[in-house]
């Protein structure tokens, strides 16, 4: 496999392009250091010449000073140049880190499906740190090892025709074989990555369930699987590691080459009085310094083996197309939304129908109650609204044009959902209320908090809006996580509200305040509840009942209560309340 340089090309560009004057400072001062690694040497052959020929000890003195001064000079650069070319690497990798996030969120459900969390941390994360030489330096160094190289022989040719024509034929021929040699290794480099990611993501579904593995005494299972998929990473490492020492054994036959050519070129001329001896170490310690672009030249080259396999599986994922087109141009205008399904049809692999002929004329205001049991399609349609997936048939209709003709966004900010298992990140009360959006003044965020009766709550924290959140919810209780929650919802102030199951695993006392945050939500909103038990849907307009990816009855609430041959009605009567479970 070849990796076009222009492609590599680009990707630089991209990512460089807005750190121009860090990139321009970093390539000066490598520029600098090159000419004081150019002069060091001459300074050295004064200092032998200068002693062999008894020159004063005060001219020696003054070479040595300059020499150590330049020395500590080109560390001095070094270091600089170091930490220059490491904060390149990070913020361009960081920017890249966040555009892989920003693209795969925008991807459909069926993307994420596919992967497990594991695999996408390496994706993300993984793939991105073999980058960080690749931007941090890779271009400038090899650009800069090239001009000290140009620089070195131009100074042998001065010296020397015959060492340096010599030089350069040996220069030449190794960096031709070093080129023909660039992307050998990078498919091993990107299964390597793989097998990475097939780690983390094994590691990641076994951690997730260590309580039904260690019950089920599935533990030496987990085991012989974990040395499995280990030994499958031990042997794709060690390929791509055999591939990269083989560049290596090629650079060192090469340097030794060169080292051999000097030696003899450098025995020849001073045995003929053609040179003095500062000039045979000259010409050693300008072979030497060859070796360093050339090694330099090498280690680049292997960080581009890397780079390359982390590069094509990141330009991999740039490939996958997102099966929801987001074109539309439609806005909604505020207030309670007219929901309409019509004869929607929906799988998720074009062969299992998990919705079929579902037909729903929700007016503005009104309240939907979903019934069914596990697996009956309730999640699914309120995945569908906010287009998570799109219909395999039918349509679904806001205000009476087809969702896909609004923009994805368009739906975010007018359909709000509050679900059983409340999401919370490691982050200020504030932020996680209004997710990052800072155009909600607190003054309405602790009106929020006021009207759900939360101020208690509040009044507790010792930061107020600041208190940073541990992820997940540690440190609340169940009520308190749902409410915050509604907290969101409200501050959004949706036409549309999904309520999935919002008020289960609650202690009594605390799912009457969810029932009262529920009925300040519902008011002037359009609603659809979610629900396991009967209970929850009292509030409803009008009740579906699912089953197997179908109406199994639907009508008016009341209507539906009355009618003594209605299974809604027929469960009623016999206090099953959780039947649907």
């Amino acid at each position: 496999m070849n990796i076009p340089v222009r492609r590599y090309w680009d990707f630089l560009q991209q990512y460089l392009r807005p750190l121009w004057r860090s990139v321009v400072l970093l390539g000066v001062l490598l520029l600098v250091t090159i000419g004081l690694r150019v002069i060091n040497p001459q300074i050295v052959r004064h200092f032998i010449d200068a002693a062999t020929n008894g020159e004063a000890l005060s001219q020696l003195s003054l070479a040595a000073l300059i020499y150590i001064v330049s020395a500590v000079a080109i560390q001095a650069l070094n270091i600089w140049s170091t930490y220059i070319g490491e904060n390149i690497g990070w913020r361009t990798t960081n920017e890249l880190r966040a555009d892989l996030a920003k693209f795969t969120l925008k991807l459909d459900m069926t993307f994420h499906n596919d992967r497990t969390p594991g695999e996408m941390i390496e994706r993300l994360d993984g793939d991105v740190v073999d980058l960080a030489i690749f931007f941090s330096h890779f271009a400038i160094r090899i650009l800069a090892n090239l001009i000290l190289l140009g620089g070195i022989l131009l100074a042998l040719y001065l010296e020397d025709w015959r060492i340096g024509l010599a030089l350069t034929i040996y220069s030449v021929v190794s960096l031709y074989s070093l080129n023909r040699l660039r992307d050998i290794a990078v498919p091993w480099w990107k299964a390597n990555r793989e097998a990475d990611a097939h780690v983390f993501g094994f590691l990641e579904e076994q951690l997730s369930g260590t309580e039904d593995i260690r019950s089920s005494g599935g533990v030496p299972h987990s085991m012989r699987n974990l040395y499995r998929v280990d030994r499958e990473r031990l042997v794709a490492r060690r390929k791509a590691s055999l591939m990269e020492t083989y560049l290596i054994q090629m650079w060192v036959g090469f340097y030794e080459l060169g080292r051999s050519i000097a030696l003899v070129s450098g025995f020849f001329l001073y045995t003929n009085s053609l040179i003095t001896l500062g000039t045979v170490y000259l010409i050693l310690a300008y072979t030497d310094a060859i070796f360093r672009p050339l090694r330099e030249i090498a280690n680049e080259i292997q960080n581009l083996q890397k780079a390359g396999g982390s590069l094509e599986r990141i330009q991999d994922l740039y490939k996958i197309q997102n099966k929801i087109e987001d074109k539309g141009t439609r806005t909604l205008a505020a207030g309670p939304l007219h929901v309409q399904f019509d004869d929607v049809q929906f799988s998720y692999n074009q062969q299992d129908s998990i919705l079929h002929d579902l037909n729903v004329d929700l007016k503005p205001g009104e309240v939907l109650g979903l019934l069914g049991r596990t697996g009956s399609g309730k999640t699914t349609i309120t995945r569908l609204l906010f287009r998570l997936y799109d219909v395999t048939g039918g349509s679904i209709r806001l205000n009476g044009v087809d969702l896909r003709e609004y923009k994805v966004s368009e739906l975010q900010r007018h359909i709000g959902m509050v679900t059983q298992d409340v999401q919370l990140f490691r982050a200020s009360v504030r932020n996680n209320l209004t997710f990052f959006d800072r155009s909600i003044p607190d003054e309405r965020i602790m009106e929020v908090l006021d009207a759900l009766s939360l101020i208690d709550w509040f009044n507790g924290l010792a930061k107020g809006l600041d208190t940073e959140l541990e992820g997940g919810g540690k440190g609340l209780s169940a009520g308190e996580g749902q409410l915050l929650a509604f907290a969101r919802v409200f501050l959004k102030d949706p036409g549309l509200v999904i309520l999935d199951e919002a008020s289960s695993r609650l202690d009594p006392l605390t799912e009457a305040r969810i029932e009262r945050a529920i009925d300040l939500l519902l008011k002037n909103r359009t609603g659809i509840i979610v629900a396991h038990r009967l209970k929850t849907v009292q509030r409803a307009d009008q009740i579906i009942i699912l089953e197997d990816g179908g109406v199994r009855e639907h009508g008016e609430y009341d209507a539906l209560v009355n009618d003594t041959s209605s299974r809604f009605s027929q469960l009623l009567r016999t206090g099953l309340q959780e039947v649907m479970a």
